[in-house]
């Protein structure tokens, strides 16, 4: 095998984000991803810019590695094409509202009937079962829903959406893990099962330690800017041309910054002796250490910590991030050909493995662009 997944064929109903970026991932782990869209129209995503001519960025940089295919689901003829691959697959996706390929006759019960071992995976804003399950939601929705936003921002700011669609990605990523998981029973049993992904589940399950400082303190988490909200010191601090993240996670580091800023006083004074006490009194720590921040450039800065060991890193921007030498020696920017956009710079892919390294196969599809090739060799045995 060349790639894990080579040989899983998976039936892709998804469009726009979270779902494609699950069978994304999935592509690019080598898995047989055949896009099923809508005649004229396709996905969502092909209408959303930046566009490079006619060709949306936005919607090839998530759905490279797969095929497309039109069927219209409403269309008997169609429809009856879909359930002779559904048969074929070991995996159908899609994102639809819960409900939808129920009325469709093509829900996990109906599908099941047709091929027992598939995996149906559902990914949705608030899951299929619950009081919220018909309501519709974007990235947006659960990102305020869930909590995230309440804990994102300046301190003492308003709540703020996280820069990425974190609902989306997330959600994208534990679908992949769930259909993982029941391949891994299939291997073993046979069996085909349902996996059914909630983007406000999601949200809950990536809340971490705020959900610990609520249920040990009763405080309900605010947001609190770039500080850690338990580690001291582990925030942005100025220099003289700029700012660096620094994260002494704990005494044995901070006691290396001390003798880095030249401050080893500091492991004496019972302000700042264990990170406890350093987070109590974070309102004294960071003014005099932002003091001493100050007096070198940024570069500097990491030169002299990466020797003591110490974490720390520049705030970079996304075109400073596409440079980075450590992101590029890990082939982390990849140049895609399109057929008719050219060519277009995107992530690669970040689960590095010894034997079986995921890569991008091709670029996005275009629309129905292998209607004939999926129907011969999916159902021409």
């Amino acid at each position: 095998m060349e790639q894990s997944l080579q040989g899983i064929r998976v039936l892709d109903l998804t469009r726009v984000l979270a779902g494609p970026y699950a069978t994304m991932v999935m592509a690019d782990l080598g898995a047989d991803v055949v896009k099923v869209e809508m005649p004229k129209t396709g996905d969502d995503a092909r209408q959303f810019g930046p566009f490079v001519g006619e060709e949306s960025a936005y919607f090839m940089s998530i759905n490279r590695g797969k095929r497309s295919i039109v069927l219209n689901l409403k269309d008997e003829e169609d429809k009856n094409v879909f359930l002779s691959l559904a048969e074929k697959a070991d995996v159908v996706m899609e994102n639809y509202r819960p409900g939808t390929m129920e009325k469709l006759g093509l829900g996990y019960d109906h599908l099941k009937e047709v091929n027992p071992t598939v995996i149906y995976a559902a990914t949705s804003g608030f899951g299929h079962t619950g009081p919220y399950a018909k309501r519709p939601a974007y990235d947006a929705v659960v990102q305020a829903m869930g909590g995230l936003m309440s804990i994102t921002g300046p301190k003492g700011g308003p709540p703020t959406r996280v820069g990425t669609s974190i609902g989306d990605i997330t959600s994208g990523l534990f679908t992949v893990i769930g259909v993982l998981a029941a391949l891994q029973h299939r291997h073993h049993t046979g069996e085909g099962q349902k996996v059914d992904v909630s983007m406000l589940d999601c949200q809950v399950a990536i809340l971490e330690n705020a959900i610990a400082r609520f249920v040990v303190t009763g405080e309900v988490p605010k947001p609190g800017g770039n500080r850690h909200p338990s580690i001291t010191p582990f925030e942005p601090f100025e220099t003289e041309d700029g700012e660096i993240m620094i994260a002494a996670g704990n005494d044995a580091l901070f006691a290396k910054l001390c003798r880095v800023l030249g401050t080893e006083a500091w492991l004496e004074d019972e302000r700042f002796a264990t990170n406890t006490q350093r987070t109590e009194n974070i309102e004294i720590i960071v003014p005099l250490i932002n003091d001493l921040t100050r007096k070198k450039k940024t570069s500097k800065w990491q030169e002299l910590l990466d020797e003591a060991g110490i974490p720390n890193g520049p705030i970079n921007s996304i075109d400073q991030v596409l440079s980075d030498p450590q992101v590029k020696a890990r082939d982390m920017v990849k140049e895609v050909e399109h057929p008719t956009a050219g060519l277009l710079k995107m992530a690669g892919v970040p689960v590095k493995m010894s034997k079986t390294q995921g890569k991008i196969k091709s670029p996005a599809p275009e629309l129905g662009e292998h209607q004939e090739q999926v129907i011969k060799e999916w159902l021409s045995k």
